[in-house]
């Protein structure tokens, strides 16, 4: 039986964001383990286009509840500015970012033996896409040439100078001085974190490079901080959304005095060099770094955690010996955590995939499964699931339940949602003339219609392979964002009678 999870310490946890990824996968990584993760009230996390309330989110931290937390996983960007979509906006000053981090010092007067994480952004290069007329910082078409010139050469190449001079003055120069000094605030208060770390107020910090390349303006600031963060506890990588959920691991895992041994495959002896377009760095580098944000270690012998990881262009004879590698470790009894990371070129060979894992069985004895927008995204979430179900194997309160409904999840939502029914949505969308970023009204309300209809259809035969005799009990679909990028899926899952 699983203790009253009332009863337990908790982990008080502040996400990115309200959308799914950030604010319900941390929370269902809790429930894996058997142990509480606390969120603020929804109502404080802001949504989409208006940022959250950082004042009561740090009024909340104070709490009773969160008073007895042993642990402390933090969204900077949450606690500065409001979320991430506030992260790239003017409008909070720098001093009053400064002030509400103070909220980090005093959590470690008043917990001092409390594991205290905390991970911000570096400053994505396009703004947050907004449609003309909307009111909002950057909206279009100025967003796509801010976009642009934030990704040429800093200096602009000689091959570049005609073009980025042409989108300063499409730009506009009070708009291109506005987001410049955004950058900087954000880069600022990123060496400010970096002091608070290197003075021990906190003992984790990550700073991901949100949707950045190899080129841009994001490249001097990335340098100077990691130049500034030498001999911190702080590290400096690819990603954005999956921070909250590899922390939250980290918190989970040093519950139990365990630091995972994760060995690594990939489906093509030269995996780890290839490149997701708008991260900085290889695959290799992402996935390092992710197993030590989830409080594990590489490994190549005697692994506690197999992470197999599928890259695009994996050819035929490449993919048999993929698939055998996964068999040889489940029947090894080895815990394996697929990540999919194929849709970075194609989400149809995804989904063919996906389709003959959940065929033959494969899918049914994973221990995690993840398939989503960057390959640091992905890697983070199935390393994050994975870390959590062994965690609960080790205190005695695993939730086996709770692990099927987040591994079910992640194929409805990584595979039927962006394989088949996105373009689906986006197309609907296009042929009405609107915005799929943006959607109101009656549109809005069909296309939401329309997403639950087929998901619906879709979510039966996948959870009829993945679990045998289970059954859906009950199941909410939204657009959590009034958009056709993401969905959010509420489900119940019950097992055989």
């Amino acid at each position: 039986m699983i203790p009253a999870l009332g009863l337990l310490a908790a982990i008080a946890f502040v996400p990115l964001d309200d959308r799914p990824v950030t604010a319900q996968l941390p929370r269902l990584l809790g429930r894996i383990a058997g142990e509480r993760v606390l969120e603020p009230p929804r109502a404080l996390l802001g949504r989409y286009y208006t940022a959250g309330s950082p004042d009561a989110i740090i009024a909340w931290l104070n709490g009773a509840p969160q008073r007895r937390s042993r642990a402390f996983v933090l969204s900077t960007d949450m606690l500065a500015y409001g979320g991430l979509v506030a992260s790239r906006v003017p409008g909070v000053e720098y001093a009053d970012a400064a002030f509400r981090l103070r909220v980090l010092a005093h959590l470690r007067r008043a917990h001092p033996h409390a594991w205290i994480a905390a991970f911000g952004t570096i400053m994505r290069l396009a703004p947050t896409a907004a449609p003309a007329g909307s009111g909002f910082f950057a909206a279009a078409p100025a967003w796509s040439y801010l976009q642009e010139y934030a990704n040429l050469h800093d200096p602009p190449l000689a091959t570049e100078a005609a073009r980025a001079a042409d989108l300063r003055r499409r730009i506009g120069l009070p708009l291109l001085e506005s987001y410049l000094a955004t950058r900087y605030r954000d880069y600022a208060i990123d060496r400010h974190l970096i002091d608070l770390a290197r003075r021990g107020i906190v003992d984790r910090l990550v700073l991901g490079q949100d949707d950045g390349g190899p080129v841009g303006l994001h490249v001097k600031e990335v340098r100077a901080l990691a130049f500034a963060a030498a001999g911190a506890h702080v590290a400096i990588e690819p990603g954005a959304d999956e921070l909250g959920m590899a922390l939250v691991a980290h918190a989970l895992a040093r519950s139990v005095g365990w630091r995972p041994r994760i060995a690594v495959r990939y489906s093509r002896p030269d995996g780890g060099t290839y490149q997701d377009p708008i991260e900085f760095a290889p695959i290799a580098d992402a996935v390092d770094a992710l197993i030590r944000r989830c409080g594990g270690r590489r490994v190549e012998t005697n692994p506690e955690i197999v992470l197999a990881v599928r890259v695009p262009d994996t050819d035929g004879a490449q993919e048999r010996a993929f698939i055998a590698s996964l068999r040889a470790d489940e029947r090894a009894g080895t815990p394996v955590a697929l990540a999919d990371l194929s849709f970075l070129q194609s989400y149809a060979a995804q989904g063919r995939f996906a389709e003959r894992i959940l065929r033959d069985g494969i899918a049914s004895r994973l221990d995690a499964y993840a398939g989503w927008n960057t390959n640091a995204n992905t890697v983070g979430t199935a390393l994050a699931e994975a870390v959590a179900a062994g965690v609960g194997r080790r205190n005695g309160r695993y939730d086996a339940l709770a692990h099927r409904t987040f591994t079910f999840m992640r194929f409805v939502d990584d595979v039927a949602f962006h394989v088949d029914v996105r373009p689906q949505l986006i197309a609907q969308v296009k042929a009405a003339g609107a915005d799929p970023a943006v959607l109101h009204g009656a549109l809005l309300a069909a296309v939401a219609a329309r997403n639950r209809a087929l998901l619906w259809n879709a979510a039966v035969p996948i959870l009829r392979q993945l679990d045998p005799g289970y059954h859906i009990a009950a199941m909410t679909i939204a657009l959590p964002w009034d958009r056709t990028f993401e969905t959010k899926i509420a489900v119940g899952i019950a097992p055989p009678p």
